[in-house]
């Protein structure tokens, strides 16, 4: 696997899907009504969803609009699924697995694809391991095939696990250790959680890596990427009755996998209390990150959730952003972002403070821009804009072939509903002013969070 493929906290894939890569600040959409942007979804999105004995998943949505196609593959394992002695195994095999199989060499996965004209990726997160190519249409059948290979034959070999290894290291070095500000999901995390798996990133603990035998290597493949752990969803230019028998020749002959999969049960206890921690980097200005536990994904405090996280930084326009960086300058920048997983949440607000503002009086703005939502409801006018960015961002998200498989895929695993898609914005339309009121009453408390202070080395403090 290349270095350049890229690594991605997962935390939603769209406005509310998969994780740290989400932090953006989302564009201001004025002017556009809830009613015309939601008309645009007016014709829903159809789809086929079956199952192989095999224990498989097939989603299916044929769209002859362009002569594309988006062939995915979601396996039901992230970080949360590993043991607490080797931690980042889910992660590392995102890379392990692009290393070739039985009849792939090693290092001609890629070349497959963009020899083809294709592009492909993947990504893991607390949750999930998620794979796609994007291909012409007329190529479907090599996506179907190098699937099939990563989920029947793929080669667990030493070579493959030390040089991947290698890469993982280069990656956090680049990734985490070398890029300002990069730690504090990890920071975060294990402050936040005690007892649950989400308390370490999927990145993992390099020692965990370098102390794994390649016995347990192979025991984690054989017991995850099995096809009664995979969702195969696949959006594009085909006929659905072809490709249906296709799809059995490539996977009807994979055997359903023999061990049983873990899953963590553990509920995590409340915080107890703020926690507070300086962290020493190598960064020219001081940093708030805030971490507010908060719910899992899905219901309706997720949704209301996700509404006021909009709010606070949806846009230039957002409260953040005209009282912290504009009006204030205190930041030169500020965001939030909802964390939210499949047992437990995060809510994150950050702000990175400007020249000569000290760290205390930017973190005291932050605090209260979050309780303005404790007091008083969001006027009709900014909620309906907030209503109408997320409504853009949906649709959106939905606009392309890759977009509608992963939606598919995620929708099915995380809920057991993959119409979601098509009903999802129901669910932000319902959302009130006083369920924005209530979630911000209920979670935003400093007994309910971690506040991490991200200072220059040389003026490291004890807070």
């Amino acid at each position: 696997m290349k270095n350049s493929r890229t690594y991605k906290y997962s935390i939603n894939q769209s406005i509310i899907k998969h994780k740290i890569m989400q932090l953006r600040i989302l564009m201001a959409v004025i002017g556009i009504s809830s009613l015309s942007m939601a008309n645009a979804q007016t014709n829903a999105i159809q789809f086929e969803k079956y199952t192989l004995p095999n224990g498989l998943k097939v989603i299916l949505h044929e769209d002859h609009s362009a002569p594309v196609v988006a062939v995915t593959a979601l396996y039901h394992v992230g970080s949360k699924n590993e043991d607490t002695a080797r931690t980042g195994f889910a992660h590392f095999f995102e890379h392990l697995l692009f290393e070739g199989s039985e009849n792939i060499k090693r290092g001609e996965f890629d070349k497959y694809i963009t020899n083809a004209g294709g592009a492909l990726n993947a990504n893991t997160s607390q949750d999930r391991t998620f794979y796609f190519e994007l291909l012409p249409s007329n190529q479907v059948d090599l996506g179907l095939w190098l699937e099939s290979e990563r989920m029947m034959h793929a080669k667990i070999e030493q070579i493959g696990v030390n040089t991947q290894r290698e890469v993982v290291k280069e990656e956090k070095r680049q990734r985490m250790d070398n890029r300002p500000y990069g730690s504090f999901l990890n920071e975060v995390l294990k402050r936040a959680f005690k007892v649950h798996p989400y308390q370490w990133s999927p990145i993992g603990s390099m020692d965990h890596l370098n102390a794994a035998k390649l016995d347990e290597f192979i025991n984690f493949y054989k017991t995850f990427y099995v096809p009664n752990n995979c969702v195969l969803s696949i959006a594009g230019d085909f006929n659905k009755a072809d490709l249906k028998k296709k799809i059995e020749a490539y996977f009807g002959p994979i055997k359903k996998g023999a061990n049983v999969i873990p899953r963590p049960t553990i509920k995590e206890p409340a915080l107890g209390g703020e926690v507070r921690d300086v962290i020493q980097d190598n960064i020219q200005l001081p940093g708030v990150f805030q971490a507010y536990r908060a719910p899992k994904q899905g219901g309706d405090e997720y949704y209301a959730f996700n509404v006021l996280s909009t709010i606070l930084s949806g846009g230039e326009s957002s409260r953040m952003n005209k009282t912290l960086v504009d009006k204030k300058q205190q930041a030169v920048a500020a965001q939030s972002a909802p964390f939210f997983n499949e047992d437990e949440g995060l809510f994150i607000t950050l702000a990175i403070a400007n020249m000569g503002v000290k760290i205390e009086s930017l973190e005291l703005s932050m605090d209260s821009i979050v309780n303005d939502l404790k007091i008083d409801l969001v006027g009709e006018r900014e909620f309906q804009k907030v209503k109408n960015q997320i409504t853009t961002q949906i649709v959106t998200s939905n606009g392309t072939m890759a977009g509608i498989a992963e939606s598919l895929a995620n929708n099915e695993v995380y809920f057991g509903d993959a119409n979601l898609i098509n009903t999802e914005l129901d669910k932000y339309n319902k959302v009130t002013r006083q369920d924005v009121l209530n979630v911000a009453k209920k979670y935003l408390n400093k007994d309910n969070r971690v506040v991490l202070y991200y200072v220059p080395k040389e003026k490291a403090t004890t807070k």
